[in-house]
């Protein structure tokens, strides 16, 4: 056993990546990521998904890659009411205890509000800070008007607010207050006459989606990288890598692991809610990116929990998480040595994990996390490890669900007959140390 194995769970020391003990044949995570991988993360977010139209990830990227890789026994299900795509493992087999893995496909998204006079298309910033968007090349998506369901894509525009620090007030200057959502527009460069003409002969309206231009690339610090919307591609990567894993060695056989890449995510979990409702799984855990609060400015007073970029995934307790389900996946971290930090939650996971309380079904759920900063802008950062172990933390509680009860795999009365009875806890006391001293 390698000495990281013999690290409790949830401390996941600096430099764990670094363990010579732990090599990459059997602890893939502690190796860089393959420029075949990192492609394939690079595809998968760079495909224009706004929320709504997800189509480009779910249909032009995962789905293609999928049927390439996967067997065909495997099958795609879609749906009527958004883009969605669920990957299943066993078709039509109800029989089986079934494990919903869900990423949600949907990016943040700007929208255009109005054109003015002077041809600036006024914008609305979604879940964007407006002073975040300052600059930033965008890409303007606008369905033709003339030809009902084919799309234009617009380039070489940038979002802005102020024009010049020059009209911008002192309180502005001196960063006393900010910039305002209604402030920005996307600048065009229009000039000459009847700019807002101009603008509007392109067939541009309100409602149109605008993303940020920004393909992840490799960062400066090792295994490191930065682009825009890991949320949520991120999780996407990992239900995708999960299910190409477990197909490798010809798994599961007893589960039935239904990958979902949900839509509407981003406004209220609206997608994954009607994956829930219309498999009904008995389980499901969402992957979604988590805050690296560890790293975090201007925080420290709040006494968060630890969570650092680089030292693993994370698993949610808390909200509606249930406790036997993260002890069974806490139970396949240790075994395999991956290093998970642990990640508390309040009312609401915040993730796709409440999918299944939404749509009103029995399931235990719970919630894995890729730590990453500077969440919800045009460089969000993340480390190819922590990644990495998601991926493997997902496929090997899949397979212990898949080799439980013996080699039948796991019930649905395993978790109705499993729940913790806390008036059993045993008394715990003061235990010495060798590191109680101060020196």
């Amino acid at each position: 056993m390698s000495q990281a194995a013999q690290v409790p769970f949830g401390l996941a020391p600096a430099g764990r990546y670094d363990d010579p003990l732990m090599t990459s044949a059997n602890h893939p995570w502690t190796d860089s990521m393959s420029e075949e991988q990192f492609g394939f993360l690079r595809d998968l977010l760079a495909a224009p998904s706004p929320i709504g139209m997800e189509g480009a990830m779910t249909c032009g990227v995962l789905e293609p890659r999928l049927r390439e890789l996967l067997p065909d026994s495997w099958g795609v299900h879609r749906f009527r009411g958004n883009a969605g795509l669920i990957l299943d493992s066993a078709p039509g087999d109800d029989d089986k205890f079934k494990v919903m893995v869900i990423g949600h496909a949907d990016q943040i998204r700007m929208q255009v509000r109005s054109v003015g006079a002077d041809g600036k298309i006024w914008i609305n910033s979604e879940s964007f800070l407006p002073m975040t968007l300052i600059g930033h090349e965008v890409r303007l998506f606008s369905e033709d008007p003339e030809n009902a369901g084919a799309y234009r894509i617009l380039e070489g525009g940038t979002i802005e607010a102020l024009g010049a620090i020059h009209f911008a007030g002192p309180e502005l200057r001196s960063g006393r207050k900010g910039i305002k959502a209604e402030q920005l527009f996307l600048e065009l460069q229009m000039h000459g006459k009847n700019r807002k003409k101009q603008v509007e002969r392109l067939g541009i309206r309100p409602g149109d989606p605008i993303l940020l231009k920004r393909p992840i690339r490799r960062g400066f610090s090792p295994d490191s990288y930065y682009g825009a919307y890991l949320d949520n591609g991120l999780g996407c990567y990992v239900a995708a890598e999960a299910a190409r894993l477990l197909a490798e060695s010809g798994e599961p056989k007893n589960v039935r692991y239904l990958a979902a890449f949900a839509s509407h995510e981003e406004i209220g979990r609206m997608g994954s809610r009607v994956m829930a409702g219309v498999y009904r799984p008995d389980a499901v855990i969402a992957v979604d990116v988590a805050h690296d609060l560890d790293a975090a400015p201007g925080i420290g007073d709040k006494r968060m929990e630890p969570v650092k970029m680089g030292a693993g995934c994370t698993l949610a307790f808390g909200s509606v998480c249930s406790a036997q389900l993260n002890s069974m996946i806490l139970g396949a971290a240790r075994d395999s040595d991956i290093p998970v930090q642990a990640k508390s939650v309040g009312r609401d996971t915040g993730t796709d994990a409440m999918a299944a309380v939404f749509a009103g079904i029995d399931a235990a759920v719970t919630s894995v996390g890729v730590p990453i900063r500077n969440m919800h802008t045009i460089s969000e950062t993340g480390h190819t490890g922590d990644l990495l172990a998601a991926t493997h933390l997902v496929t090997e509680a899949i397979r212990a669900m898949d080799a439980a009860n013996g080699g039948t795999g796991m019930t649905g009365d395993d978790l109705r007959t499993g729940h913790p009875r806390l008036d059993q806890a045993e008394p715990l006391g003061w235990q010495a140390g060798d590191d109680d001293s101060d020196d």
